[in-house]
């Protein structure tokens, strides 16, 4: 039956939407943190949905709330008031840290990032965008035009200019080797040289933890030096927290806080987990900013009220059942168990993350260079053992992606760490 569909998946969908395993996988049904596949056969998930399931799988509290909104209506579009949409729009505003906040809700994390980018070129007048090497911020036109990872940016013609920057990966490129402080300071010289070189850019467009780059990030501290430079030459900071906001990170709810001490971003965008699987994104951003736009504007799909209605359940489980401090409590275990797996593992050059957002990066044996072999290897034998993990990586690296539901217990964490342990033994 898997390879029936199969057949008919590449008959009919482009040959660049890419698929895991060489056996691709249907998942049929979840619960909690478990899939299982067409097969009959569970597994543990640690990438939900590419960090989409972000509480668990058929999270009661959400399938009510969506099952009750569908029986009374599921959409209006936003030429209607919408109090789902109004809802879950002030406890988002009153969440971003951000003063005078206006949200507008979106379908996607590429949408939410296109969004923001419109209102920093119209607000500054101006189509320069900073973006950060390494980063990924979706697949719309604007979007892979900003992305600094080529393995995911089919093409360089876009409607901005785009200028990359320094930091957005701690342990590779030319300042790897200064310790924290220095490695800041390295970085924030670049962007002022860079900055005597163009006129004023829109804005920097940052991940505080890059997600498909491979969970890389900088040194805490980094983006409140750039916002100083930024601040004064009215430059806007967009932080794009589609994989790191709602608290993965466990130290934080927003990943821009480790970089706080210079104020909040202008602008916050988000998606993936707020939804717990449902088609969420949006933008959060000063009033200013937000209403700078001088022509009409609706979303058909953005706000819709049974996504709104989902997305204000899981948002109420996450907070009342604090899965950041889950996250950051069973993230720590994770991650120190995986390093004490990686000291007797010689592919292994880096276990890195925070929370439940953990990079595993592979490397030849002695070397920097990738493993691309090895990362395909690992992931095919963690599937064999019951466990599905994710890949990223950019410039030559490959690692593996661990982003498990934010409920994940003890217990899960350990029988993962197990399982992927005997995939990393058998490279």
């Amino acid at each position: 039956m898997t390879r029936d569909l199969y057949a008919r998946h590449c008959a009919v969908l482009p040959d660049w939407l890419a698929l895991y395993y060489e056996d691709p996988l249907e998942i049929t049904h979840g619960e909690g943190r478990h899939v299982w596949d067409a097969a009959g056969n569970k597994y543990l998930d640690f990438f939900g949905g590419i960090l989409t399931t972000m509480t668990a799988h058929a999270l009661p509290e959400v399938t009510k709330a969506v099952a009750e909104q569908a029986g009374r209506i599921v959409h209006s579009s936003t030429l209607y008031l919408n109090r789902p949409m109004v809802e879950l729009a002030e406890r988002v505003a009153q969440l971003s840290g951000i003063p005078d906040a206006r949200v507008f809700f979106t379908t996607s994390g590429t949408e939410a990032n296109d969004t923001a980018l419109l209102l920093a070129t119209a607000h500054r007048r101006s189509n320069a965008i900073l973006a950060m090497r390494n980063s990924y911020h979706g697949r719309s036109f604007s979007a892979v035009g900003i992305t600094g990872n080529r393995g995911w940016s089919p093409t360089s013609l876009s409607p901005l200019q785009t200028l990359y920057v320094h930091g957005g990966v701690r342990t590779r490129g030319p300042y790897a080797h200064l310790d924290d402080r220095d490695f800041i300071d390295a970085c924030v010289a670049d962007l002022k040289d860079l900055l005597g070189h163009t006129r004023a850019p829109a804005a920097l467009i940052a991940e505080p933890v890059q997600g498909v780059g491979g969970f890389t990030s900088p040194p805490d501290g980094l983006y409140a030096a750039f916002r100083e430079v930024l601040h004064e030459r009215g430059i806007l900071w967009i932080s794009d927290e589609v994989q790191t906001g709602w608290g993965r990170t466990g130290e934080h709810f927003w990943g821009w806080q480790a970089h706080a001490r210079s104020g909040p971003p202008d602008i916050v965008t988000f998606a993936k987990g707020i939804g717990n699987g449902m088609s969420i994104g949006g933008v959060v951003a000063r009033a200013e900013i937000m209403n700078c736009l001088d022509a009409n504007s609706i979303s058909t799909f953005g706000g819709t009220q049974v996504t709104m209605a989902a997305g204000l359940a899981n948002l109420s489980y996450l907070l009342e059942h604090d899965l950041q401090g889950n996250a950051r409590r069973v993230g720590g275990l994770l991650i120190e168990r995986l390093r004490s797996v990686a000291a007797q593992v010689p592919h292994v050059r880096e276990v890195r993350g925070r929370g439940l957002m953990i990079g595993v990066e592979l490397t030849r044996p002695g070397t920097d260079e990738a493993a691309p072999d090895a990362a395909s290897t690992v992931l095919e034998e963690a599937r064999a053992g019951g466990l599905l993990v994710g890949k990223g990586g950019g410039h030559g690296t490959s690692v593996l992606r661990i982003a498990p539901p934010m409920s994940l217990t003890v217990a899960e964490a350990e029988e993962g760490a197990a399982i992927l342990e005997r995939a990393l033994r058998s490279i």
